[in-house]
């Protein structure tokens, strides 16, 4: 029963986050009776997030990332709509001392731990000094205020190379190098302290003795503030790239039930110890002997609690909402049960192929397995912008056991659609089905072992792709010369075409041996295919005697396919101009490889450049990328400037041909 003296009763929950993140919690809120409230940035007025919830009010900004930041605009929204809640979400100001004290100052419940909480926990240095005065193992390192380049060196050869840089403020790894020799300790430096001034407005860091090869072991806790606090068992989140999370499973496959008991007593210490309220979570390194060591506290609820929803059966979001109203705790410890096993993966906007650069545009066709539980706010035809974090969207399975779990999942992202722009799902499936993945042996490492494996190229199924793009570019084109032809063998010529697919150039020779049949030649090989029929955006081919089904989608002089769990993306060039020139750089042309921000100009007008030199840094999708001079020679042209919102392709700077070296 809730007493009345600690009730903090409301009705209208505004959401201060976007896309999948005010999605979930407003779907838990929603369920609960709730009134919801969203806020928006002008890049996101048509988002399902503004569409879905009861109210919504545009906090927008020249910046559209930094629209979400903004703490006096969404206060005023939370009074324009009525709102007596706010809700952070995970991510923006989710550990915000600030944010939680004018929600608090305002009147407004905030759906989270207290900002003397957030403070004590949410910033690195000062939860490590927690744990250590509680003898929680920590990794020896240096979290002192003294934040010069020489004490910080200094300090990084008594912890001992390799050595990790962690920004303390934010998460998500930015702000975080891993400094293997003395040599590289300046400018890596240099670099993370920028990304994490970028990111979280706040350049300090500390410094860890870095564990190589670790599982990397996070503890779901909850507290209210009655005094009680539980654990939800932990989650394995090893599978990262650039130390960002990839694939999250619970449990872990390498943490045994004496294991996990001793790491939650130690989480739920913790979180006793300053008075926590509400969800959070403790991230520890796991080493090869089974020590484990304290990394940080995340004071929010974490992108990958679908998985712990999954296998105790709780709505996490559902628990936050009756904590922060003042109720206790529905149940103990001995009440928390686990069931079968759950994997999450994350999609990104990315594309592997090009070091993972982050993509944006329109998802032409987005038609996610029905099979899994799916965590998006994507639809067919939505703009993805390029102002916000790479992830669109989350697939989750659950199975009696983790192989079944793994098996579910990677089916079901197979045969998931998402067609538009280039993600990581390729990249995703075959992390699933990699033999090291698939018994349990991922650590931290893995991605970075294996990485080549990962990024192979399929070139048999590549070929037979070339061969269904083929058919369907002469079946579905504008004139669509072949399309029911009637006319005998003996009088039919090859058709020649000539088209990309996925960025490689394909001349093939189809010639029609009967109503949507056809031999085609590639490169000296034959195939026979067939088109059985179309139904909608689905095609039934038969290729080489094998019937198989593809998804496709025609827009112009493009052509989609989802072929065999792989995306597929075809320009017709049979009757276009010659490519234009210049296209790589090689006139010397400085171009924008994303839509994104300037944050850095690295040289001025009429300087002398060497090749590979760094010319200007963006930023899209939270990360940072260096652009730099394709040749050596003088800059004669900066196009440019710090704050600059930049478009794809666009020429950011200009290097006349030099005779440097």
């Amino acid at each position: 029963m809730t007493d009345p003296k600690t009730s903090t009763p409301f009705t209208r929950i505004l959401v201060a986050n976007r896309g999948e993140i005010a999605l979930r919690v407003m779907r838990s809120a929603k369920a609960l009776g709730y009134r919801t409230v969203a806020v928006y940035s002008s890049a996101d007025a048509d988002a399902r997030h503004v569409q879905e919830a009861d109210q919504a009010v545009c906090i927008g900004d020249p910046l559209p990332a930094q629209s979400y930041l903004r703490i006096e605009a969404i206060i005023e929204a939370a009074r324009a709509t009525g709102a007596d809640a706010v809700h952070p979400g995970y991510g923006f100001l989710a550990e915000n001392e600030d944010f939680a004290r004018a929600c608090r100052d305002a009147g407004l419940v905030f759906i989270g731990p207290s900002p003397e909480a957030i403070i004590a926990m949410g910033h690195k240095a000062g939860a490590k000094k927690i744990m250590m005065d509680a003898d929680v193992p920590c990794i020896p390192g240096y979290q002192g205020e003294d934040q010069g380049s020489e004490r910080l060196a200094q300090e990084a050869a008594r912890v001992g190379f390799p050595v990790m840089i962690k920004a303390t403020a934010g998460g998500g790894g930015r702000g975080m190098r891993l400094v293997r020799h003395a040599g590289e300790f300046a400018e890596l430096l240099a670099s993370a302290q920028s990304e994490a001034r970028n990111a979280f407005g706040d350049p300090e860091v500390i410094l860890e003795r870095a564990i190589l090869e670790p599982r990397h072991i996070e503890i779901q806790i909850f507290a209210d503030r009655h005094g009680n606090a539980i654990h939800l068992g932990e989650r394995d989140c090893s599978v990262q790239r650039r130390h960002q999370k990839v694939i999250e499973e619970a449990p872990s496959p390498v943490v045994s039930a004496e294991l996990r008991e001793r790491m939650g007593a130690v989480a739920v210490k913790a979180v006793k110890a300053i008075g926590y309220e509400g969800a959070g979570t403790l991230e520890f390194l796991l080493d090869r002997e089974g020590n484990f060591f304290f990394m940080e506290m995340n004071t929010r609820l974490q992108v990958e609690h679908p998985v712990t929803e999954a296998i105790t059966g709780l709505d996490l979001v559902a628990l936050q909402l009756r904590v922060a109203a003042g109720e206790p705790l529905p149940l103990r410890q001995e009440d928390v049960r686990f069931d079968g096993h759950a994997i999450e993966v994350r999609l990104c906007a990315e594309d592997p192929d090009q070091g993972f650069m982050p993509q944006s545009g329109t998802m032409a066709l987005w038609a996610p397995s029905q099979a899994l539980r799916v965590e998006d706010s994507l639809r067919s035809g939505a703009e993805v912008p390029p102002y916000y974090d790479s992830m669109v969207a989350k697939l989750i399975a659950h199975g009696k056991s983790r192989d079944e779990a793994r098996r579910r999942l990677l089916r079901g992202l197979e045969d998931s659609i998402a067609l538009g722009f280039k993600t990581n799902q390729v990249f995703l499936a075959r992390c699933l089905a990699h033999p090291v993945f698939a018994a349990g042996g991922a650590t931290t490492a893995f991605i970075g072992q294996h990485q080549d494996e990962l990024l192979q190229a399929d070139a048999a199924l590549g070929r037979q792709a070339t061969v269904v793009a083929a058919l369907l570019l002469a079946e579905t084109g504008a004139n669509a010369q072949l399309r029911h032809s009637e006319r005998r063998l003996a009088h039919t010529l090859p058709l020649g075409q000539r088209f990309e697919l996925n960025g490689q150039a394909v001349t093939a020779a189809l010639t029609q041996e009967g109503p949507h049949r056809f031999a085609v030649v590639l490169e000296g090989e034959g195939h026979a295919v067939s088109l059985l029929g179309i139904e909608g955006q689905q095609a039934q081919v038969l290729l080489d005697g094998v019937r198989e089904r593809v998804v496709f989608l025609r827009q112009g002089h493009t052509l989609y396919l989802h072929w065999r769990g792989h995306p597929f993306v075809v320009q017709d060039r049979t009757h276009a101009a010659a490519a234009r020139q210049g296209a790589d750089g090689g006139d010397g042309k400085v171009r924008a490889s994303m839509n994104g921000r300037v944050v850095a100009v690295l040289v001025a007008e009429g300087d002398e450049v060497q090749a590979g030199q760094p010319i200007v840094t963006l930023e899209a999708m939270k990360m940072e990328h260096v652009h730099s001079a394709p040749v050596a020679g003088r800059v004669s042209l900066l196009a440019a400037s710090v704050n600059d919102q930049v478009a794809a392709h666009r020429v950011l700077a200009e290097i006349e041909p030099g005779t440097n070296p």
